[in-house]
């Protein structure tokens, strides 16, 4: 059976535990197996493995190019009023009661929005089923404070807490490209 190239290139990733180090294969093959321990799929479990990464840069492409650009992504799920310019687009995952929301996160010169990545079922009081996407805006103005903070136990887990006028705080993990995400969001903030 021959190996694709995804395979050939991604062998595995070094996981290191106290003393004990282990080489994980993220994607098992005809001549590569998976060793498991009770930390290692602990870690595993918790982290996104190459393929989600992968499906979710795919997702995110294949919006943008059905639509027409990120631009036109924003405009077509929030309302962009004169003037407002998008800053930054990053995927991330907000943290909700129900646990961690995959989706993208919107910068732009008066808001902060968020919008999941996939459609979520509801239903009305008729028992209608409807299928939205879970979406939160954040007036620049209404921001109280912002705060980046890391697992201490994890410091690779880091996390931007954005706390609004009224006290509601919203928790954004797993944001790709971190550091510049929450520079853009420092200038957002500041230029408001």
């Amino acid at each position: 059976m021959q190996t694709s190239l995804l395979h050939q290139l991604v062998v595995g990733t070094p996981v290191t535990h106290g003393q004990l180090q282990k080489s994980v294969n993220r994607l098992p093959g005809p001549a590569t197996q998976c060793q498991y321990s009770p930390t290692t799929s602990k870690q595993m479990r918790l982290r996104t493995n190459i393929s989600e990464t992968v499906k979710r840069k795919l997702s995110l492409g294949a919006s943008i190019l059905r639509v027409g650009g990120v631009e036109k992504v924003f405009k077509k799920f929030f309302s962009m009023d004169e003037g407002e310019r998008l800053l930054k687009v990053s995927q991330c995952y907000l943290s909700t009661t129900s646990g961690p929301l995959p989706g993208f996160l919107f910068i732009s010169t008066y808001k902060v929005a968020f919008c999941s990545e996939r459609t979520m079922k509801v239903f009305t009081q008729n028992g209608q089923m409807l299928r939205i996407r879970y979406k939160v805006v954040i007036p620049l103005k209404k921001i109280k404070s912002m705060n980046q903070t890391e697992d201490t136990q994890k410091p690779r887990q880091k996390y931007i807490e954005i706390v609004t006028e009224d006290n509601f705080e919203f928790w954004l993990m797993g944001v790709l490209k971190y550091q510049k995400t929450f520079q853009y969001l420092q200038e957002a903030i500041s230029q408001a």
